[in-house]
């Protein structure tokens, strides 16, 4: 029976972690903001905006967080989106994920927006960008917080949907080229391969974009090997089910294609059924360039921190690991190298005065 001592030891402990881990410099590569809607100010964006929302209070609507699989979770989440409708709508819900991040000793983000989720309900392309970005500035200006824009395509709806998306978006690139750098693929995976999108992706590459897409997640292996060779993409997000196929993982090992992988949203979904199964921290160790994320926190119940957690004391995370899924985050991000050089060097210093334990 632990006495009262040994339950101020363990919350001592656990608050150590936590401080190490939020002082451990680090980058987000894979966050939805539309994900990081929580849903208190879901309701106050909702009550701002007129909108009706089949929920009587923020309690019945965590209640609602009851997943079955990806597909049940979109349907949420589109939901969730209808209460953004103004600039300041986009400005408010990026804010305060940026808040967040910064507690989390998160250095520099790239966030995924779909701007599909928002065009076919009448909102300006416009009001998106500039809602975010002025954000993202903002978190630069107080805090030296940098970030970058990955625009995502909805797979579940037509590659000339995305064209016409790509082309709405292109005349805003001079105002937002700092930060919009990237071209994602996401939403609902499964009967929606990546070569689906094979002359959009062809013309974002030729335009100079950085390419990721989600694969391997709901999706097999195949949509792995499908989203490097056919897309070509740089970083695969999430990538998980590329373990089921051993050829694919030693490509992914040999030539250090990055992972962005989101395990307590992988739990959720059900693609593992718990986290002891979950296969993280196994990647890492066999060598793969995995870094841990958040995908949809307001939906998932963790945010970057509480994935470390999760991965520390139900897979066994050490320290060192810690650092080196840091130090992937930053190599793996789309940062100019001297800025991933300066990052890197205050991963090191942060060293200097930790102790090299395992946790």
């Amino acid at each position: 029976m632990k006495t009262p001592n040994d339950r101020t030891s363990q919350a001592s402990q656990q608050d150590e972690l936590v401080d190490f881990l939020r002082q451990l410099p680090k980058a987000e590569l894979h966050v939805h903001i539309e994900g990081t809607l929580e849903p208190e100010l879901m309701f106050t964006l909702a009550e701002r905006n007129g909108v009706s929302l089949p929920y009587r209070n923020v309690a019945e609507l965590r209640a609602a967080y009851d997943f079955q699989d990806l597909g049940s979770f979109l349907e949420l989440y589109y939901a969730g989106a209808q209460v953004l409708i103004t600039k300041q709508d986009f400005y408010d819900m990026t804010w305060a994920y940026l808040q967040r991040a910064h507690e989390d000793g998160i250095v520099h983000t790239e966030i995924m927006f779909d701007p599909q989720t928002h065009t076919r309900r009448g909102i300006a392309l416009e009001t998106v960008f500039a809602g975010i970005a002025d954000a993202l500035r903002d978190a630069h200006r107080r805090w030296g917080l940098s970030s970058r824009m990955i625009l995502s395509f909805l797979r579940d709806l037509s590659e000339q949907d995305a064209f016409i998306t790509l082309n709405k978006a292109l005349p805003l690139r001079q105002e937002y080229g700092d930060l919009w750098t990237a071209i994602g693929l996401d939403s609902a995976e499964l009967g929606n391969l990546p070569e689906k999108f094979v002359h959009v992706f062809a013309q974002c590459a030729h335009l100079g974009f950085r390419l990721v897409a989600h694969a391997g997640e709901e999706g097999p292996a195949e949509y792995v090997h499908n989203a490097l060779d056919v897309l070509h993409v740089e970083r695969i997000d999430h990538g998980v089910r590329s373990e089921e196929d051993p050829a694919l993982l030693h490509r992914i090992i040999d030539n250090r294609i990055p992972m962005t992988v989101c395990p307590l949203s992988n739990i959720r979904l059900g693609v593992f059924p718990s986290m002891a199964d979950h296969s993280v921290v196994r990647l890492l160790r066999r060598g793969a360039t995995v870094t841990l994320n958040s995908d949809d926190p307001a939906y998932f119940g963790g945010y970057l921190v509480d994935n470390f957690l999760a991965c520390v004391t139900e897979l066994g995370l050490t320290r060192d690991e810690c650092r080196q899924l840091a130090r992937n985050s930053i190599q793996a991000s789309f940062l100019p190298d001297d800025a991933k050089q300066a990052l890197l060097s205050a991963q090191t210093a942060e060293q200097a005065y930790q102790h090299n334990t395992v946790l």
